[in-house]
């Protein structure tokens, strides 16, 4: 610490180069703040602290492939089982195709599921009363501004009705309120209708399921259940998959974009990118300071001290270009969050993303000051002088 300031005046010797410098690694680690954010999203979609006590089962084959609805009455009958519900995707939007809702035909007993869901009893009776009727969560009521009671047309980007018809027309009958704030950003924006509608009307289901949930007794048992479920319908046409609840919508997610993959791609390019502008920016102020690092040699530096110094100042460029760059994705991600009207909810800056942050501006800047600090360290002062 005692050679700070030495480190902080080379570091801004070249205020110019050093500030824009500065400026391309806050753009890459907001970047990362904002990346890193979308990845933690999509990876807590719809988990909840219940979750636990919940498998998921689905085709093996495709997220897309349906299974028969004669398959709950078995499921019920596997020991470790609770309860079973099912749902379909649905696939809506409103007014526009662009405007997507994660929307849902479900079973009647499918609230019973998901305590994490709330409904008052008059709102859920209005539901089970009413063959159009819909649940819709309470960001998406807000969203599109509509209230119970509302008499809402829908479309349908995969299902057409018996006429041919992708509109659909809908009555909401309650809301929905997220009792686990973890997973509000996907509750509060789901809406869902009857199965039985959703069968009867359209003349692509025809009596079949798109996965079904069930809650176990023990979860400590679920593995052997899981296993107990797929094993009913081995070496059929409709062999199934059941998994956790987390690891299915990991599934899932995968099948439509591996978004690990993407975020992990893009910070790759950006950070081979800032290495290659910071190596630069440090080899140039090396080279710049060859006879001052020859002086320092002369009255007593050591080639140790030479070398921690110059690291020092590559490591210090990348904490503050760094440090910066993600403080500012933790007030924007609330108000991207919010602009989008609740359709993208994005997990806040956790102490998970600073930790892999931190390591990131630690380990580049140590990488990217080796090369100039190692020739600073092996600097010949009579040639160092020699050239000045």
């Amino acid at each position: 610490m005692k050679y700070l300031h030495l480190i902080w005046a080379s570091l801004f010797r070249r205020k110019t180069r050093t500030i824009l410098t500065l400026v391309s690694i806050v753009a890459a680690f907001l970047l990362f703040g904002l990346l890193d954010a979308v990845r933690t999203s999509f990876a807590e979609a719809g988990q909840s602290a219940n979750g636990a006590q919940r498998l998921q089962t689905g085709s093996r084959l495709s997220f897309i492939q349906t299974l028969p609805q004669s398959l709950q009455s078995r499921m019920e009958q596997v020991p470790g089982v609770k309860t079973v519900t099912y749902a379909n995707w649905f696939g809506g939007a409103y007014q526009d195709p662009h405007n997507q809702v994660f929307s849902f035909a479900v079973a009647p007993n499918y609230l019973d599921l998901y305590p994490e869901m709330s409904v008052s009893d008059a709102e859920r009776k209005a539901f089970a009363e009413t063959r159009t009727g819909v649940l819709v969560g309470e960001g998406l009521m807000q969203r599109f501004h509509w209230k119970v009671g509302d008499r809402i047309p829908m479309q349908s980007t995969i299902f057409p009705d018996r006429s041919g018809s992708k509109n659909w027309v809908f009555d909401i009958s309650g809301v929905i309120h997220s009792t686990d704030k973890k997973a509000a950003g996907f509750f509060d924006q789901m809406m869902l209708l009857h199965w039985t509608y959703f069968d009867d009307t359209t003349p692509y289901n025809r009596g079949q399921v798109g996965w079904y949930v069930t809650r176990v007794t023990d979860v400590n048992q679920a593995d052997r259940v899981a296993k107990a479920i797929d094993a009913l319908s081995a070496n059929s046409d409709h062999e199934t998959r059941t998994q956790t609840e987390q690891a299915a919508t990991a599934s899932w997610m995968k099948q439509l974009a591996d978004i690990g993959l993407i975020v992990t791609s893009i910070m790759g390019a950006v950070f081979f990118t800032l290495m290659l502008l910071s190596g630069n920016t440090m080899m140039q102020a090396v080279r710049e300071r060859t006879s001052e690092l020859a002086v320092l040699k002369t009255i007593g530096f050591s080639s140790t001290s030479v070398l921690a110094m110059v690291l020092a100042e590559s490591v210090l460029l990348l904490l503050l270009g760094g440090v910066i760059g993600i403080g500012l994705a933790e007030p924007l991600i609330p108000l991207i969050s919010h602009g989008s009207n609740g359709m993208l909810a994005l997990s806040p800056v956790g102490a998970s993303s600073w930790a892999l942050g931190l390591a990131l501006m630690l380990a580049i800047g140590v990488l990217v000051g080796a090369l100039p600090a190692w020739s600073a360290m092996r600097l010949n002062i009579v040639d160092a002088l020699a050239r000045r």
